[in-house]
């Protein structure tokens, strides 16, 4: 194990963590706004604003099952030094910038899985992998987007029987009031699963170097940091990804956003109180693609949604390539 860090060291290293949680913000923000923005039901600024507040606000409603997942689930915490940390955050923001850059709605959680898999395993061996809970949330990999896709399709569905004898204008009218529940409900999804993972990487790194005692647990002031660093990150808004989100894919018009939404809030408030860290990228986006294929399934441009696909497969080998070859070149200098 690496020596104990000095104090500057280690709120050096904390500072890194929570420059990957503003990232997070930064680049997920579409995943809240994107509907409620393309349907224009709120303006991108205002939308930003909205989607920050229910983002800080989620640890009222959710317990911290989600960061222990992070801080003890993915690779063992006894293995756990600042230079895999390290290794495992530069990994994650090197992708996560590339895909930000690019415009691509790849996902934050998974880029940091896939570091923290590579960093261990380079310190450690396979030996390090907690596999359970690597296979647990690799399989949300599969399963976030198609609940998403289900619930979204027959929430459509359901709500367009539900108002078939409607005028057009009053259908638009009641889920344009509809739709900023829904998008508030998204956000505190999106707040309660992205944040918590910044926790456990933090967490984790502080009992590493023996100061949360024997047992791990998740300091009050972590929760509040990193949850407000988050609501930060997405003020800042992540544009280029905003417009794949909310019109590549498919059109949307209010009932439709109100769907993919609330779909996407049921999937991720499911797997938060499950403790398993989601991505919220995968989860809008499967909820998107369902409202689109129930209008007709030519309403969805597949070939961007399959581009988004392949982003996911890369996701996790790409980061944990990076963040292994990180943890070498960090070991070989130290």
């Amino acid at each position: 194990m690496d020596a104990t860090l000095a104090l500057p060291l280690l709120a050096g290293l904390i500072a890194v963590a929570l420059f990957f949680d503003f990232l997070n913000g930064l680049h997920d923000a579409a995943n809240s706004i994107a509907t409620i923005v393309s349907t224009r039901v709120l303006r991108p600024h205002y939308a930003v604003f909205w989607a920050a507040f229910f983002n800080f606000i989620a640890f009222l409603f959710f317990g911290l099952h989600v960061a222990n997942t992070l801080g003890t689930g993915i690779i063992d915490a006894d293995t756990v030094t600042p230079t895999v940390i390290f290794a495992a955050l530069a990994g994650a923001i090197v992708w996560n910038i590339l895909t930000w850059v690019l415009g691509i709605p790849s996902s934050s959680s998974h880029a940091l899985i896939g570091g923290l898999v590579g960093a261990g395993v380079a310190k450690a061996g396979t030996g390090a992998v907690v596999w359970s809970g690597l296979l647990k949330t690799t399989s949300a990999i599969v399963l976030s987007p198609l609940t998403g896709f289900v619930l979204a399709l027959v929430l459509i569905l359901t709500v367009s029987w539900l108002f078939v004898r409607q005028t057009p204008f009053a259908v638009d009218r009641t889920f344009r009031v509809l739709q900023f529940v829904s998008a508030s409900l998204y956000s505190l999804g999106h707040g309660g699963n992205d944040a918590q993972k910044t926790m456990g990487i933090i967490a984790v790194l502080l009992y590493s170097q023996g100061m949360l005692g024997d047992t791990f647990y998740v300091p009050l002031w972590v929760v509040l940091t990193c949850q407000a660093v988050l609501a930060l990150g997405t003020l800042f808004g992540g544009w280029r990804i905003v417009h794949t989100m909310g019109s590549k894919i498919t059109r949307l018009n209010p009932m439709q956003g109100f769907c993919a939404e609330t779909g996407g809030a049921i999937t991720l408030f499911a797997a938060t109180w499950l403790g398993i860290p989601v991505s919220t990228t995968h989860t809008i986006t499967g909820a998107i693609v369902g409202v689109g294929a129930a209008r007709r399934v030519s309403a969805v441009r597949w070939g961007i949604a399959a581009n988004i696909v392949v982003a996911w497969v890369v996701t996790l080998p790409a980061t944990a390539a990076i963040s292994a070859l990180v943890y070498v070149m960090v070991s070989l200098a130290g």
